[in-house]
């Protein structure tokens, strides 16, 4: 053969090369569910799947095929962010060297489980498989205490990286690690950075954030790594994480004003370390549960955090003797060290000691670790035998008990911020105490998709416009018919009359204003005024309300919730406003609520409430006695309650789980005058509370009314009475009461 011939054989086989690499990697875009489901059938080896943008609606993909290391199968978007499944939809992935990446999840929610599944079947799971760059947004499904899970790890050496996901308010875990079977389990899976954004308050068990394994499988090891990952605001319930396998490590994370805990609680050999708690003095904020054998905690930074009991910065459980493997087993052979925890309340060390949970702390040991506190507080507590714990080389300053004469120093440290953001002794070196100087702290900025927005932090009420409503029928109405998000209508002084109920699904702020004679004055003529229906919220200030011609039918309200399940949690706010002649007929409510709605906060100050004939609050819906409820906050402070057939607050909490940090209830520097006497009043109380957790009724004076019944059931509650005044009234009963 001459030169000229092998030259252009060269070229041929160069350009035969070239053409099989790319029929081997073929880009297929697709534009309908079916040629989807083609596409997936025909993928090779390092294909790509291109999803045309646009919104696809009611859609359970499945993709499924078998890639290589070096060229996967890719499901991808035309354009990140613009491909958006919705409606009654989910996605299934099955195979080997998969990847899904750039897809956004919003507007509906999965008919199934889970909404992105690392399995096809029972049988067929994904291994060596990556979704990246993945949104899930508010994808609920309707029914609030309907459980279903956003993403579900099944197989083995899958990836789940730089997701966002954000707003899961309906019952399950927001995303967890399966090791029910033995192709699940050593399974080696990585979760890292992703936005772990905003999840509300559930008011019940089952609203964990992420979850590694089961207690049916915690003495199996996953080895499953959760590094750098920001969890923002993840409120769900008392466990932030529940860790309940072995050999994982939970390694450079930032818990941001979330409530609750990274709780290890079943499997053994676990590790955390270089983990970032930022309280910033929110309630219920917390740090670090430890339970079981041979875990490591170490050089994690922890501030500001509020949290007690369970929830508290650093917590160190009893365990139940031979405990069966759903309960507590004992904590044994384990480290806690060169950790800093700053002005945070509490350390508890072998919490939860009872009859049940006797076996207290054996051979762990504490070391080198920072506590200061700006102020002096108490804020380590000894609940059992703490023998076998043994302290060396701890430095505390501010710290007014200490549960060790030795291992425990003092020293007056004075803190300085250092340049990654954290706070270090200054001065003369502290020993070892504390963690590194080295520390690299994530940055909410490195994790999830950079093309998807995260939330802000402007409160319900904030950012809208002001409106003005002049006197009249129908004003009101009209007025919130041009309302949006955050507004403020102002009411002129005079009277209105609305002759239908007014939906409330975005939060809005209704002011009265004064003339320095009159104010405005609403009254209705539905069964309702307001209904707060899924993202509405409501604040009224200013106003008077008259119930007068409201219908002759009893079960009246001032406001109500939405009769059907609400995802969102709302809230309530009322400060100077006068209500009166709720009294048509009985069970005339101020406030009345439905099953499977939520309450973040109910907030009534200086306003005044007579002739009602049935409760002002009434959040005693759930009574399945399954620890669900209806509001976390209600606060009353410095208002009159005169001739109130019901009682001003009657809340309802049943059941014995510990997942949950309410409800809360504040009443102080108010008056209660003939309150509780109405005959269809079954508290038999003028404030009745069962299953509350945290109650304080400071400096109010009860007349001629019933007493104030709490009825203390789980956990550990926190009820104080004082400075209140009784006239012709019973003081508090507080004990295990018949409910009727």
């Amino acid at each position: 053969m001459n030169r000229n011939n092998t030259y252009v054989s060269k070229l041929l086989w160069a350009l035969i090369a070239l053409l099989s690499f790319c029929t081997a990697c073929a880009d297929s875009p697709v534009t309908t569910q079916a040629e989807f489901k083609d596409a997936v059938k025909a993928a090779s080896p390092g294909d790509t799947i291109t999803m045309a943008n646009g919104v696809w609606e009611d859609f359970e993909m499945v993709f499924t095929g078998s890639g290589t290391a070096d060229k996967p199968i890719t499901l991808t978007a035309e354009t990140k962010g613009e491909v958006i499944i919705s409606g009654v939809s989910n996605l299934r992935i099955a195979g080997e060297h998969l990847v899904v990446r750039d897809l956004v999840f919003r507007d509906g929610y999965t008919p199934t489980n889970e909404v992105i599944s690392f399995r096809r079947t029972k049988a067929h799971l994904a291994n060596h498989s990556r979704v990246t760059e993945v949104v899930i947004d508010h994808f609920n499904n309707p029914e609030r205490n309907e459980t279903d899970f956003w993403v579900m790890m099944y197989g083995q050496h899958n990836r789940f990286d730089h997701n966002h996901l954000e707003g899961k308010s309906n019952s399950g875990v927001t995303m967890a690690v399966r090791l029910n079977s033995e192709d699940s389990q050593n399974n080696h899976h990585r979760i890292d950075h992703n936005y772990f954004g905003p999840r509300p308050v559930l008011g019940s068990n089952g609203g964990e954030t992420l979850r590694i394994g089961t207690s049916k499988y915690s003495l199996t090891n996953s080895f499953t790594v959760v590094e750098n990952n920001y969890f923002d605001r993840c409120d769900g319930e008392v466990e932030i994480i529940s860790n309940k396998s072995g050999k994982n490590i939970f390694r450079g994370n930032v818990f941001f004003e979330s409530r609750g805990t990274l709780t290890l609680r079943h499997g053994n050999d676990n590790l955390i370390e270089n983990n970032v708690f930022l309280g910033n003095g929110v309630d219920h904020t917390g740090g670090i549960r430890l339970i079981n054998k041979r875990q490591t905690i170490r050089n994690n930074y922890l501030s500001g955090l509020k949290g007690y009991r369970f929830g508290g910065a650093l917590v160190v459980m009893n365990g139940v003797p031979n405990s069966p493997i759903n309960r507590y087993h004992q904590v044994e052979d384990s480290v806690i060290q060169n950790n800093t925890i700053i002005d945070s309340d509490h350390i508890e060390l072998a919490a939860g000691s009872d009859d049940e949970r006797s076996a207290v702390p054996l051979t762990t040991k504490v070391e080198n670790n920072l506590i200061v506190n700006s102020t002096e507080v108490d804020s380590i507590a000894v609940h059992d035998d703490i023998s076998g714990i043994t302290f060396k080389g701890n430095v505390v300053d501010g710290v007014a008990k200490l549960p060790s004469e030795t291992g425990l120093e003092r020293k007056a440290i004075k803190l300085e911020k250092h340049s990654n953001g954290l706070f270090y002794p200054s001065g003369d070196p502290v020993t070892d105490a504390g963690v590194s100087r080295s520390f690299k702290v994530l940055q909410r900025d490195e994790t999830g998709p950079a093309w998807y927005p995260k939330p802000g932090y402007a409160g319900r009420f904030d950012g809208g416009k002001v409106m003005q409503a002049e006197p009249g029928a129908d004003q009101l109405y009209a007025a919130l018919r041009g309302a949006s998000a955050g507004d403020v209508i102002e009411l002129q002084p005079g009277a209105y009359q609305e002759p239908r109920t007014l939906a409330i699904d975005f939060p809005v702020t209704i002011r009265g204003l004064s003339d320095g004679k009159s104010r405005p004055m609403v009254r209705f003529e539905r069964t309702a005024l307001f209904e707060i229906r899924d993202g509405g919220s409501l604040r009224l200030e200013g106003l008077d309300i008259d119930g007068s011609v409201a219908p002759d039918a009893y079960g009246n309200a001032v406001i109500r919730t939405s009769r059907y399940s609400m995802l969102g949690n709302y809230e309530v706010q009322v400060a100077d406003v006068r209500v009166s002649n709720l009294n048509t007929n009985h069970s005339f409510n101020f406030l009345k609520v439905s099953r499977s709605t939520f309450a973040d906060q109910i907030d009534i100050r200086n306003s005044e409430f007579a002739d009602v004939s049935g409760h002002i609050i009434a959040l005693e819906r759930e009574i399945d006695d399954l620890g669900i409820y209806n509001g976390e906050y209600v606060q009353i402070q410095d208002s009159t309650f005169k001739n109130i057939a019901g009682a001003v607050a009657n809340l309802y909490r049943g059941g014995t789980d510990e997942s949950t940090f309410g409800p809360h209830f504040l009443l102080s520097g108010s008056s209660l005058d003939n309150v509780g006497h109405g005959k269809r009043n079954k508290t038999k109380a003028s404030v009745y509370l069962l299953g509350v957790q945290v109650a304080t009724l400071d400096g109010n004076t009860f007349r001629n009314s019933r007493p104030v019944r709490i009825v203390e059931t789980v956990g550990e509650p926190v009820t104080t009475v004082r400075d209140n005044v009784y006239e012709a009234t019973d003081a508090a009963v507080i004990g295990p009461i018949a409910r009727n």
